[in-house]
């Protein structure tokens, strides 16, 4: 059976601000969202939220998984039950390499025993690499990159690289990529935007949070969703990105009496227990 994420009704703030004021969104496996908006429209603060970032308040609504409600789990257990989220501003940890981070995260999500305070069974390290180099070489990542430190000194693209890694070592059920086009030139969108589609298939179900639909022409989502002042206006297919294309937001704004938003508030730059 296909696991759903429903989000009934959301409301969402930020230190008292309402930023999500009501949003509906179905995602199953197998299906590819876009969700597009303005800077401003609650796109990230959406994201943060729903991988439970406690800088964000949830007002009202419901978000299930599967069936189960997650607004009350932790971070480390939306992520045991499949929930996965790529940051817009990924963080650098010096020291610690990607091949011994991504060991921790997959063995904390896998493990039966990773929450409270018991300890994290560690994937066997024969496994691990073995596993490792397979998603690697798919990738189409050089084995050199495992031995650097997280994010330390990464270039933009290397950085959203080293994320997409990461989504093909936990094998979530669905994926929130947030802003993963951000700051990106051309040719590293490309890159990031092939190697997504390296992943995906009936297992994977995949929230693409844009502004910009330059990254769609190499991800094609099923279902575009426009966000505008905290609520989903209008959803279809590739035909709303094509619109935002050639008109941007300013007629959808004109459509509903929209003002243009303000700058929403920033997220933290990562979650440090959401993959550990």
């Amino acid at each position: 059976m296909s696991t759903e994420l429903v989000i009934k009704d959301l409301q969402i703030s930020v230190e008292g601000q309402s930023i999500i004021k009501g949003l509906n969104l179905n995602i199953k496996q197998g299906e590819i969202h876009a969700l597009m908006g303005p800077n401003g429209s609650g796109k990230s603060t959406l994201a943060n939220a729903l991988m439970g970032n406690p800088s964000y308040s949830i007002d009202s609504g419901e978000v299930t998984m599967g069936g189960e409600d997650i607004l009350e789990l932790e971070p480390n257990e939306r992520a045991k039950l499949g929930l996965f989220l790529a940051f817009q501003y990924p963080t650098s940890i010096p020291g610690v390499s990607m091949a011994n981070f991504l060991r921790m995260a997959v063995s904390a999500v896998r493990s039966e025993n990773s929450n409270g305070s018991k300890t994290t069974e560690m994937i066997p390290m024969r496994e691990f690499r073995r596993e490792l180099r397979t998603k690697m070489k798919q990738l189409g990542v050089d084995e050199s990159f495992a031995r650097r430190y997280l994010n330390d000194g990464f270039s933009g693209g290397e950085k959203k690289r080293a994320e997409i890694l990461q989504l093909a070592m936990l094998e979530p059920k669905v994926a929130i990529l947030d802003e993963t086009d951000s700051g990106l030139d051309i040719d590293a969108v490309r890159i990031v935007g092939e190697s997504v589609n390296q992943l995906i298939g009936p297992d994977l179900g995949v929230l693409i949070i844009t502004h910009y639909p330059r990254l769609l022409d190499y991800i094609r989502p099923q279902f575009v969703h426009i966000l505008l002042d905290g609520r989903i206006v209008e959803s279809g297919g590739w035909e709303l990105a094509e619109l935002l294309e050639g008109k941007g937001y300013d007629p959808i704004r004109e459509k509903y009496g929209i003002a243009e938003e303000a700058v929403e508030t920033e997220a933290d730059e990562s979650l440090p227990s959401l993959r550990a």
